[in-house]
């Protein structure tokens, strides 16, 4: 029997990876306590996503645990022990905003979650592959220092620039402003790559732009698309902060990105680590996020703007997909941003009525 764990599995990257590899014909583990809707409210519970996934799929077992109870994360690892094949860890605090309200919480989960589920693969599954879905905010603001150009519906970054194609992996991550979720994801990033250097561990990290999908549940402060997609449809007022609304994000589609695991999966290797996003294939600006909302739903955006950025967010930010590519040449981004935002809009039309 060949498992695969796969942690914050009702949300938008652990139910995607749930679906595919159960289709490939693994047993899904799924861990997830829905601590989203604690962290963002109602709106942002994930159980609907959770009962959809025990609906459809007869070989998935769910684990209401919490990542930060050692004990009961290492019980599940015991259950499987050498079948687990492949640990995919999606499970975080994900804001800015919320870890600068309760930084205790906020490290518990992203770097002492982390660092729970590598002991218990590093004691009971050390040949599987263990995937972790990072973010660029492990390099705080420093992409904000880079030769920027204001145009007229978004900032570009100078075409001279050794960046251009997007922010490669030697960007340091040193000596700059990451907020204290960037912070906390900064020491689980380490920890992953600490685990593959020092034991040997089949370990990646892959930095995230923009995850994005129709499964996603958005809210204000986490969930850029799908959250301006819902506010395109319900009429409900959007608030753009800082940077003139001409702050650019790459944005991959959850199934690419779980492609991208899927390629890892089957030639892994050790402490790597991938920036991944929608790179220069797809991107856009808030103003041109806004704009492709209201062609695809054919009504007028209500929106207002805050002078004020929120702390450590980038202006331009766009992953270079290049070594990734180099090390998997078979996978490559089958979304742009306006195929990610239609599906969204049509996937959600019941769901947001």
């Amino acid at each position: 029997m060949s498992v695969a764990i796969i942690t914050g599995s009702a949300g938008l990257i652990g139910s995607e990876a749930v679906r595919f590899f159960s289709s490939i014909g693994m047993h899904v583990v799924g861990i997830d306590n829905d601590m989203r809707k604690q962290f963002f409210g109602e709106e942002a519970s994930t159980e609907w996503n959770c009962a959809q996934l025990k609906k459809d799929i007869k070989d998935y077992d769910h684990y209401d645990v919490d990542i930060r109870d050692y004990s009961s994360v290492r019980k599940i690892f015991e259950t499987f022990g050498k079948d687990i094949e492949i640990i995919i860890h999606t499970a975080a605090q994900p804001s800015h905003d919320w870890a600068a309200r309760d930084p205790l919480t906020d490290f518990s989960i992203n770097a002492n979650g982390t660092l729970h589920l590598l002991q218990a693969a590093r004691d009971l599954a050390p040949e599987s592959s263990f995937i972790f879905t990072s973010t660029n905010k492990v390099y705080g603001d420093l992409p904000n220092y880079l030769p920027l150009i204001e145009q007229e519906s978004r900032w570009e970054i100078d075409a001279s620039h050794r960046y251009h194609q997007g922010i490669a992996e030697d960007m340091s991550i040193d000596q700059c402003k990451h907020s204290l979720f960037g912070a906390s994801k900064v020491a689980a990033d380490v920890l992953v790559q600490e685990y593959g250097q020092y034991f040997g561990m089949k370990t990646a990290c892959f930095r995230g732009g923009c995850l994005t999908g129709p499964n996603h549940s958005g809210t204000q402060l986490h969930g850029f698309l799908a959250y301006l997609m819902k506010c395109a449809m319900t009429e409900t007022p959007y608030k753009i902060f800082g940077y003139k609304g001409k702050q650019v994000r790459d944005n991959i589609h959850s199934s690419d990105l779980i492609a991208a695991f899927y390629e890892f999966y089957k030639n892994p290797k050790s402490a790597e680590v991938y920036n991944i996003g929608g790179g220069r294939e797809s991107n856009c600006s808030m103003l041109e996020a806004i704009d492709l909302c209201q062609k695809i739903t054919g009504k007028e955006m209500h929106y207002s703007y805050v002078e004020d950025n929120r702390i450590g967010d980038h202006i331009w930010y766009i992953s270079d997909l290049t070594k990734f590519k180099e090390h998997y040449p078979n996978w490559s981004i089958k979304y742009d941003v306006n195929a990610i935002l239609s599906e969204i809009f049509e996937k959600n039309t019941e769901r947001w009525s």
